[in-house]
């Protein structure tokens, strides 16, 4: 049985229901996620995402039954320790790609397009975003806003690229909405995001990440849209949702601001803290390691006297030739 946050439990064979998978009792890895597959969720079951940055972590999030992992811009954040994503580098990006993609069989792995990758022109996006493909291992990027970023939308969409669209609170231009801030509270600003929206599926985006939008507005867009849209502070009328992984695991340092929207399934800040602290007590006070914890060298055998040996003289003291 599978321990859940609310207290309930399920056994593994509900949550392979709950996320569309029959168990496979062959040892075969489950079918790869793709983004048609994805868009063919909408209206059938809830999708869930996480972000990714690494191998290992990618590889728990795939055991778990996620569906999408975002190689989120994020990462500057909350790996890096900045306070927004905007010096998030391709290159940086590119490498944590591969990281996850490299990882997992399942989830469908969707490169995040850093800021200025794609708001030059179209044949540099197309560019950009073919390294999240052939170097990242991933099966499609997400590109943020609306109606400014249609040409390079189509661009990497003609060269055969799934995208993600990302409208609301787009973190990339936090210099230009004045900070981290609710989108789409006034009539006007939430009939933007809703022409956004269509246009961005009229472009072709298999998916819609809808972020920090009143929840109304954002089921208003679920309803009038036929792909997904994945929900991040956004209520629950989304076809899904995702978090920032370090947020809903409470490895945020002490004292970060995390959004409203967040809830916390787990203390690992807080974990890793008392099992550091253990660790220097225990090596600083001899402790650790124990005998078990430490190798024995092979005992050594005794010299062995071969007949090639020659056997030496016996020695004559040097007074007995005396006369």
């Amino acid at each position: 049985m599978t321990p859940i946050s609310n207290g309930l439990h399920f056994s593994t064979s509900h949550l392979a229901a709950a996320y569309g998978d029959e168990p496979d009792h062959s040892g075969a890895r489950a079918k790869p996620l793709t983004a048609p597959r994805i868009r063919e969720m909408k209206g059938k079951r809830r999708i869930a995402c996480l972000t990714a940055y690494d191998a290992p972590t990618a590889r728990i999030l795939e055991n778990a039954g996620l569906d999408v992992l975002l190689v989120g811009d994020s990462l500057e954040m909350v790996v890096y320790g900045a306070s927004d994503t905007l010096g998030a580098s391709l290159d940086r990006m590119v490498v944590h790609a591969r990281a996850v993609g490299s990882a997992v069989t399942r989830p469908l792995v969707v490169g995040d397009m850093p800021y200025l990758s794609y708001h030059t022109t179209p044949e540099e996006a197309v560019r950009n975003a073919g390294r999240f493909i052939v170097e990242g291992r991933c099966r499609a990027v997400k590109v943020e806003g609306g109606r400014k970023r249609l040409p390079a939308i189509r661009a990497i969409l003609d060269a055969e690229i799934p995208v993600m669209g990302h409208i609301g609170l787009t973190p990339q231009s936090v210099h230009a909405l004045g900070g981290f801030k609710v989108q789409g509270r006034k009539r006007a600003d939430a009939m933007r995001i809703l022409d956004d929206a269509r246009r961005l599926v009229d472009a072709g985006v298999f998916a819609l990440v809808l972020e920090c939008v009143p929840a109304e507005l954002a089921a208003r867009v679920t309803e009038a849209v036929p792909v997904p849209t994945i929900g991040i502070g956004a209520g629950p009328a989304c076809d899904g949702q995702i978090l920032v992984l370090h947020d809903m695991l409470g490895l945020a340092p002490g004292g970060t601001r995390v959004p409203r929207f967040v809830r916390r399934y787990a203390d690992l800040g807080n974990a890793i803290h008392e099992a550091v602290s253990r660790y220097a007590l225990e090596v600083r006070s001899g402790y650790f390691p124990s005998e078990a914890e430490s190798y024995e060298a092979e005992p050594e055998e005794p010299a062995k006297r071969t007949s090639a040996t020659p056997t030496p003289e016996p020695r004559t003291e040097a007074s007995s030739l005396v006369g």
